[in-house]
């Protein structure tokens, strides 16, 4: 191949990515536009058009009456994505390190959560936090997405440590070391990438839920901004400059994380890649 067909084939494949990437970006741009127009420009008919006048009338009153659950969602995300992050971490440690009996058929019933839909298990899920007195709080729903993060969050820090030499355990053990010693003094501190990983993930999937958010919570006080953005679509007029700024808003935390630290979570996926 020559250097002008290389050269050729170089700008035919970025101009697809390009043309690709605008493609995708198109929704993001509907959104971005209307949430800078007055109530009077925002409609369905010119929702193309950049606005003639800027306004941030949406953004306000989209922050005034999604403000409270704002700081809700981070309260739930928070220590959701600390415990789920923890527990997988340990049970990673365990599973690829400490072999027993029935280790395997353990793991794999584990991970048999992930595949449970979230509508099957609604209504025993319902009457066993009414049971325990957690059922329409916070702590009830922290408690929710800490145990379905458990399959997911193993499965990476599983992987990612099956990458670790067995002779390091192996060491440790001889040195008088525990279960508990070797996961503290060897394994936890090697542990960055992968945590970075199953942070960025269980951070965008409890952020973004809707489904428990809804049903677990039933007092508008404890609700998600998730739950609360479907709220904001009147019942006779539709504010859509309000809804596209809401909408800005419940994404941008988790678009901020991922601009902060996707490269760090390609990194994390690629070192638990190799075997496990």
């Amino acid at each position: 191949m020559t250097l002008i067909q290389s050269k050729q084939n170089k700008f035919i494949a970025y101009t697809t990515l390009v043309l690709f990437a605008c493609f995708f970006l198109l929704p993001g741009y509907i959104l971005l536009t209307t949430s800078l127009k007055s109530f009077s420009q925002a409609s369905i008919s010119n929702m193309w058009d950049l606005p003639t006048q800027f306004s941030w009338q949406g953004f306000m009153t989209a922050l005034k009456k999604l403000g409270p659950h704002l700081l809700n969602s981070f309260y739930l995300v928070i220590p959701a994505t600390f415990f789920s992050a923890i527990l997988g971490s340990f049970n990673g440690y365990i599973l690829s390190q400490w072999k027993f009996k029935g280790s395997d058929t353990l793991f794999a019933l584990l991970l048999f959560g992930m595949f449970i839909p979230y509508q099957s298990i609604l209504i025993p899920l319902v009457k066993f936090l009414q049971e325990i007195n957690l059922y329409g709080s916070m702590p009830g729903l922290i408690f929710v997405h800490v145990i379905y993060g458990i399959p997911i969050t193993t499965l990476m820090f599983r992987n990612y440590y099956a990458e670790v030499p067995s002779s390091l355990t192996d060491a440790a053990q001889v040195d008088g070391a525990g279960i508990v010693g070797i996961y503290r003094h060897i394994f936890f501190p090697i542990s960055l990438p992968g945590f970075v990983v199953v942070v960025i993930w269980q951070f965008t999937n409890i952020w973004n839920e809707f489904l428990f958010a809804v049903t677990i919570t039933n007092s508008p006080a404890n609700q998600p901004i998730t739950v609360a953005l479907v709220n904001l679509a009147g019942s006779q007029v539709v504010e859509w400059n309000v809804q596209m700024s809401g909408a800005l808003v419940a994404a941008l935390p988790t678009l901020i994380i991922y601009i902060l630290f996707g490269r760090y979570f390609i990194e994390g996926l690629l070192a638990g890649s190799v075997k496990g």
